[in-house]
């Protein structure tokens, strides 16, 4: 959390507009199987001495992704975090999908967004430079992150095993298939029309 804190904190001097936050760490899936969310942004959550202060949530699956991928999570919602300093509706779909004002403001933080059907400007990579830019943020999650929160599954007793109907999994152009949990752990299913790999679908929701 510290770690995370701090992040923000440093993303904050380099992008006045990026708000305060108070952090919340937690379960980014559930038994729904309603996909894997890294993080949100959610305007206006918390009260603090009667004044509204907004969340920023990370999902606890989400570290096992390491700390480059954990930075572009919150430089994701540092985008979001922007746009609301500047009234600015970035999404919509109930915050699902990621329009191109989004993309503009994501570009703006350090982050390349690409694009696909469902999210929109979504899936976020974090080029060298902005990862050299943040290199002691880096190295500070990468020492704080020891543990990782393993994700919920359809059907299963107790969070483990799988379901009969498998995992729901999507590719960047949208098509959507069901594999195992075993399957879907022994490497990338790659899809012939987009070539990215189905993933379980990731959600950044920022309810409001």
């Amino acid at each position: 959390m510290t770690a995370i804190e701090e992040t923000w904190q440093m993303i904050r001097t380099q992008n006045p507009d990026t708000p305060e936050v108070i952090v919340t760490l937690g379960a980014g899936s559930d038994l729904r199987g309603s996909g894997l969310r890294l993080g949100h942004f959610a305007p206006s959550r918390w009260v603090r001495a009667d004044v509204e202060v907004h969340e920023l949530f990370v999902g606890g699956e989400g570290l096992e992704r390491g700390p480059v991928a954990v930075l572009g999570t919150l430089l994701h919602e540092a985008a979001h975090g922007i746009a609301a300093t500047r009234g600015i509706q970035d999404t919509s779909r109930q915050g699902r999908y990621h329009n191109k004002k989004f993309q503009a403001i994501a570009h703006e933080v350090g982050i390349e967004v690409e694009h696909s059907r469902e999210l929109g400007y979504s899936t976020t990579t974090v080029p060298e430079a902005t990862e050299r830019r943040y290199s002691t943020a880096v190295t500070a999650l990468g020492a704080a992150i020891t543990a990782y929160r393993r994700a919920e599954v359809a059907g299963a007793a107790g969070g483990r095993g799988s379901s009969n109907n498998g995992l729901s999994l999507a590719c960047g152009c949208g098509r959507k298939i069901r594999a195992s949990v075993s399957v879907a752990e022994a490497g990338p299913i790659i899809c012939g029309l987009c070539e990215a790999p189905f993933e379980a679908p990731e959600t950044d929701t920022d309810p409001e």
